[in-house]
Formats: structure tokens, C-alpha cells, sequence
């Protein structure tokens, strides 16, 4: 009523309901508001990639060399045998099988959305995509290749030859060992998965999720986990110890794996790992590094005891695994390639003895 003048309130009322405001739920839009504060859509577009532009010569390029297992030392191990388009990015293997079937030390992550990491592998050793993709090639566990023998592979196939050169138009040398990361890359920062219903509630659709999932957005961000699993990509932009108040047990830390202690040789850096990228968790289980944890409530359990010192119950761990669950995005559709045919001079598989 116009004139109405309010009555002042008792000093002990003011305070309770300062009290009552500060623990109740956050409504929607400020919900909204918080979540767009901490992250980002994924963008509908093609990123644009660091000293290497992006060209659709490039990417088709890039996306037969994903596919083509004659980059391995065996010629059965490809980019995407560990980085399976059609199963999340990834081989949801505790640890991916390589060369005379050895199992690596580490879960394979996510080759979607990965071109939004500030670095690659888990301990960051690879600045970029270009590194990460020589990286396996080379690793004797993995693909167990060299550069020069890579490149007599591909330089044996006249297709490539040709493709090479339109792709780096006025290079001297196209078929080279860094050229062929550079289209890897390419190819790579092309696998981005945006309209997951998480992108669309941030942006502006407040029912893209449902009250549970809101829930469960809402104890993210108050239980602090988005203080690690921020940005565009929910995680990868930075390093934290895993056991930041209590270290899980050695079968999901092994205490031979140190982290990004292997990278920088500094003690502070022991069991420090990049904070893995929490687009598209639903379909990449198992988690951890170790691979170690297939079912995703638990692995929620597990972060809120070893990061934030807290027992989540069930009704928060649900919560906050519907929330994770908005995080799938649309997939890549990708068409398998035709690989270019072998010729005499390309050199021959090397058996893949057990280990």
C-alpha cells in the first residue's frame, strides 16, 4: 500500500533471518548467474588452434591419420584404438593396451573437448595437441613407432603424399613427423561436443535441468568443487594433489605413479595431477588416472573425501551425479576414412610379441 511504512525489525529477528537467507537453497536465476560466473559453453564453432590454422585440408588429412593404424610400429594400434570416437573419446580400459599387449600406466582421457585444456596428459607434460599426438606414437608401451620410420611410411603412399602437400601448401618438405601432429590437431580440435542441456541452461534455458540436477549444480558449486572442475571444460586448466585432505588408498593412488612430479622434478608437485575434464563423464568410466573406479556416484564419493574432507550422503552424491550427467554433449558424427593403400616401399608390420 502506497505510504505503508514497514515496521522495524527486533535485532534478534534480523539476525535469524540473515541466517535463514544465507543456508537456503540459491533460486534458479541466481543459480543461472553463479554457474555462468564459473563456466562456459562449449562453443558451437571450431576453436582456433596456436600457430596452426585450422584448414579443411587439414582436418580431413588429420582425421585419416587418427584412423590409420600403420602409424604404429605394428600397424594395428591407431590414435583412436585408445581415443575411440564412437565410446566417449576414450577406451574405457582401466589402462589402454599397447605394443605386445602392455598395458600402460595410466587411463587414457578424453580426446573430446580436448583442444579446451590448458595442457595435455594427466601430468601435463604435452603443451598442446601437436605434442600429445607424437607422444603415444613414440612411447613403447603404446604405438612403439619412430619419426623417421613414420615418415617413410607415409612418404611410400602416393595419396598422402598428395594430401600433405595441399594441406601445407609452400612447405619444402610437407610429409614430415611434425606436420603429421600438426593435422592430427587439426583434426582433433574439430571433436568438440556442444548442446549438452548443462550448455543450454547456461544458456538461459532454466529447464533445460531438472530440480535434481539444479541440486546438484547448486552443492557443485557450494561443496566447492568447481574450484578445480571450472571453465569451458569443467577441469584441465590446472594442477591439484590428489588427496588434498585425505590420500585415497593405493589401489586409486598408486604410490609409484607421482604425478606431474615426473614433469617438474619439484616435491610439491607429488601426487599433483591435471584436474581431469568433467565434459562427457557419463561416458568415459572408468576414473581417475588409475582407472580404478567404474562407477561414477562413487568416484563423486571418493573426490569428497580426498579433496574436500567431507562424507557426501546419498542424496548429495545423486545430486551431483544428475548434475554430471548434463554434461554430455551432442557427439562428433565422424566419417571412417578411406585409408590410402600400402605400396611395396611402405615398410612392414612389426609382430606384437607378448610381453
Amino acid at each position: 500500500m502506497k505510504g505503508h511504512i514497514k515496521p522495524p525489525l527486533l535485532p534478534g529477528l534480523a539476525v535469524a533471518m540473515v541466517a535463514v537467507l544465507a543456508t537456503a537453497p540459491v533460486a534458479a536465476d541466481d543459480l543461472m548467474d553463479e554457474a555462468n560466473e564459473l563456466f562456459e559453453p562449449i562453443p558451437s564453432v571450431v576453436p582456433a588452434v596456436k600457430n596452426n590454422a585450422v584448414t579443411r585440408e587439414k582436418v580431413d588429412l588429420g582425421r585419416m591419420l587418427f584412423f590409420d593404424p600403420r602409424l604404429s610400429a605394428s600397424h594395428v594400434i591407431s590414435c583412436n584404438t585408445c581415443h575411440n570416437l564412437g565410446m566417449g573419446g576414450d577406451d574405457n580400459l582401466d589402462t589402454s593396451i599397447g605394443h605386445g599387449w602392455a598395458k600402460g600406466p595410466r587411463n587414457a582421457p578424453t580426446v573430446l573437448n580436448a583442444v579446451f585444456n590448458v595442457a595435455q596428459f594427466w601430468d601435463g607434460r604435452a603443451e598442446d595437441l601437436k605434442a600429445q599426438a607424437k607422444g603415444p606414437i613414440q612411447a613403447g608401451v603404446e604405438m612403439n613407432n619412430k619419426p623417421q620410420a613414420v615418415e617413410v611410411t607415409l612418404k611410400s603412399m602416393p595419396e598422402y603424399m598428395e594430401r600433405f602437400a595441399r594441406a601445407f601448401p609452400g612447405d619444402s618438405n610437407p610429409v614430415s613427423f611434425d606436420n603429421m601432429a600438426k593435422a592430427i590437431e587439426a583434426f582433433e580440435a574439430t571433436l568438440i561436443t556442444p548442446g549438452s542441456r548443462f550448455d543450454q541452461y547456461l544458456e538461459g534455458n532454466a529447464s533445460a535441468l531438472t530440480a535434481v540436477e539444479k541440486e546438484g549444480l547448486r552443492l557443485f558449486i557450494e561443496k566447492r568443487c568447481a574450484a578445480c572442475h571450472a571453465g569451458v571444460n569443467l577441469g584441465g586448466e590446472g594442477y591439484y594433489p590428489f588427496g588434498v585432505m585425505e590420500k585415497p588408498g593405493a589401489d586409486i593412488l598408486p604410490a609409484g605413479d607421482k604425478g606431474r612430479f615426473a614433469v617438474t622434478k619439484t616435491a610439491d608437485d607429488s601426487y599433483v595431477f591435471r584436474a581431469g575434464p568433467l565434459r562427457n563423464i557419463a561416458l568415459t568410466a572408468p576414473y581417475f588416472h588409475s582407472g580404478k573406479v567404474w562407477d561414477l556416484k562413487q568416484a563423486v564419493a571418493i573426490m569428497g573425501e580426498s579433496q574436500l574432507g567431507e562424507t557426501l550422503n546419498a542424496t548429495e552424491v545423486d545430486a551431483i551425479t544428475a548434475f554430471l550427467e548434463t554434461l554430455t554433449g551432442e557427439q562428433p558424427e565422424v566419417e571412417y576414412p578411406i585409408l590410402p593403400i600400402s605400396t611395396a616401399a611402405t615398410p612392414k608390420p612389426v609382430a606384437m610379441t607378448a610381453r
